[in-house]
């Protein structure tokens, strides 16, 4: 029941990541928002790289098992690698050091400031590349 929980929330934090990654786009293609002013502060830099270097790590634990759980045939094997990718982003996002609330903070503080979240989106490249 744990294991399913943090699934589905590392899920959500991903797929809110990929919201993130598309304002940018929007943002760089001439669409502006306005910056919510004092939310970067609330955010270490600490905090930050541990959330660019736990979100990099879960895109590759992803990336690895996505076409292998996708292009199997057997159920139980489907469940089973489905179960080893989810152990492997669990004992990752406890060794990176943000909490699931603390990553989740870091993500509505990115998407409501607009230089936050450009900085954010730099530590994930950077950590992309030494990966």
């Amino acid at each position: 029941m744990k294991k399913s929980i943090v699934r589905n929330v590392v899920c959500v934090a991903a797929a809110g990541l990929l919201v993130l990654w598309f304002q940018a786009s929007i943002t760089a293609q001439g669409a502006s928002q306005q910056p919510a002013p004092g939310k970067q502060a609330d955010v270490s830099d600490q905090d930050l790289k541990a959330f660019a270097e736990a979100y990099a790590a879960y895109h590759r634990i992803r990336l690895a098992y996505e076409s292998s759980v996708k292009n199997v045939q057997d159920p139980d094997k489907s469940k089973k690698l489905q179960a080893e990718a989810n152990s492997k982003i669990e004992k990752v996002l406890k060794e990176q050091g943000p909490t699931v609330e603390n990553y989740n903070q870091i993500f509505a503080a990115a998407n409501a400031n607009e230089a936050l979240r450009k900085k954010t989106l730099k530590l994930i490249e950077e950590e992309r590349k030494r990966s």
